[in-house]
């Protein structure tokens, strides 16, 4: 009973029904698939505005601790967990109860850089042995184009008998997701919407701007949406692409030219744009231009500038370390005698998740050359991080420096900003190098206590 592409097109119109019309009322029932960093706090914000919602997550433990009323994400706030009317289940028969799904489960690539997304089509099969006749599927996972229709329908419609655009309607929102940003989180970002037809779409678009305080902006089809979400993350990756690929060829002229400072200068034109180099971790920028370049590659035409900018990123962990090794060989230091603290193992400043740090690049390149290397981090789970990045933690409410030669700060967490420099570098080797990936700390303000200083 698999539709074709045309052929939901051309299916009756849901919205505009009675049954439609009811369902825009308070009264509908949201299922949200997936409870992580996406999906907890969209089923958060409809049960803030009265709607019944069921957050379903096939993980046991995760729905106790929300049960406990404990956020799995750190971003929301344990009251706000216990405050919830929410109905956490493993149970796949509460989908049943839902006028609405939201599927918000993840979407990898794997070690090829292919688009995984078996979840999604596990999540559409869960979803269509389960679901009512007349219920509306809203994918928010980051997918390429035409994925909603040629991915998550057919498993739908397979596992549950019934026919897309007669029986059940798709949608497709992309989440915009920032962790551990307050000031953009569900309600603050413009929310894309797109449908099967645009009565479906005018119908999801109405939904959500229940909770999306900053509006909603209607795309002109599902694979539009699908398209919008992979496509400005391809766009920031390009940009800090450029500026990273400036700050390597600088490094290389061996003319003192600092990449940040040359930055500044440029930036004084009215027209031009503030990016900054560094690592490129997330869920989300190294990950979204593989789904592009994945569908583009299907249809032809090999997108060779959004590759080489994946390249270029994906070389700065090499580059940072290699910073590093010119520092110590500098001062005359015998690499494998070398003791290199890393501060900061998580992707980004002030969250705990450690899935898609780049940090693990530079830890591989200074091991390449038998330089001890530890790690500390206020954030990150210490068994975790050891585990990932395959390196001894300190396991200590501050860090400790004695006896190291270098520091490398890769994530600039708030409680580094307090460190005393002066202090920290009179309990490090002779001649101790300070390299710091963001451009966190004054060059002048380190290098006065004592450090060599080189920033990205």
């Amino acid at each position: 009973m698999n539709s074709t592409i045309g052929d939901i097109d051309s299916q009756p119109d849901h919205a505009g029904t009675e049954e439609s019309d009811a369902k825009d009322s308070r009264d509908a029932t949201i299922c949200v698939v997936g409870l992580g960093y996406v999906g907890l706090p969209l089923a958060v914000g409809f049960d803030q505005e009265g709607y019944s919602v069921v957050g379903f997550d096939i993980d046991d433990g995760k729905v106790e601790t929300l049960r406990g009323g404990t956020d799995t994400t750190g971003d929301l706030g344990d009251d706000t967990i216990a405050e919830s009317e929410i109905t956490y289940t493993t149970d796949e028969a509460d989908i049943a109860n839902a006028d609405y799904v939201m599927i918000t489960v993840p979407t990898p690539v794997d070690q090829n850089e292919q688009p995984n997304l078996d979840f999604v089509e596990s999540a559409g099969r869960t979803v269509g042995e389960h679901m009512s006749p007349g219920t509306t599927v809203i994918l928010e996972s980051t997918v390429f184009p035409g994925a909603t229709r040629e991915v998550l329908v057919p498993a739908i419609e397979a596992a549950s008998g019934l026919t897309c655009g007669e029986d059940f309607y798709v949608g497709y929102s992309p989440e915009r997701a920032t962790p551990g940003d307050p000031e953009h989180g569900l309600r603050d970002v413009v929310k894309v919407v797109g449908g099967m037809n645009d009565e479906v779409r005018d119908d999801v678009a109405d939904l959500y701007e229940t909770v999306i305080d900053a509006g909603v902006h209607k795309a002109a089809s599902l694979e539009v949406a699908e398209a919008s979400k992979v496509v400005e993350n391809v766009q920031r990756d390009l940009n800090i692409a450029l500026v990273n690929e400036l700050a390597m060829a600088f490094d290389g002229m061996d003319m003192d030219i600092d990449t940040r400072a040359v930055l500044e200068a440029s930036g004084t034109k009215w027209n031009f744009h503030n990016y900054r180099p560094g690592l490129v971790g997330g869920h989300c920028i190294p990950v979204d231009p593989y789904f592009f370049i994945h569908r583009s590659k299907q249809a032809g035409y090999a997108p060779h500038l959004i590759e080489q900018s994946r390249n270029v990123n994906e070389a700065m962990p090499a580059h940072v370390s290699n910073m590093m090794i010119k520092e110590l060989n500098r001062a005359g230091k015998t690499l494998r005698d070398s003791r290199v603290l890393v501060l900061g193992l998580t992707y980004k400043p002030d969250v705990a998740d450690i899935r898609t740090s780049k940090v693990d690049g530079i830890i591989r390149q200074l091991h390449e050359y038998d330089i001890e290397t530890i790690g500390y981090d206020p954030h990150g789970d210490n068994d975790l991080m050891r585990d990932q990045f395959g390196i001894s933690v300190q396991d200590t409410d501050e860090p400790e420096f004695e006896k190291f030669d270098g520091i490398v700060l890769a994530t600039p967490h708030h409680e580094f900003y307090d460190l005393d420099l002066e202090a920290i570098a009179g309990r490090m080797n002779e001649k101790p190098a300070f390299v710091d990936v963001t451009g966190a700390f004054d060059e002048e303000a380190v290098s006065e206590a004592g450090f060599s200083y080189r920033r990205v």
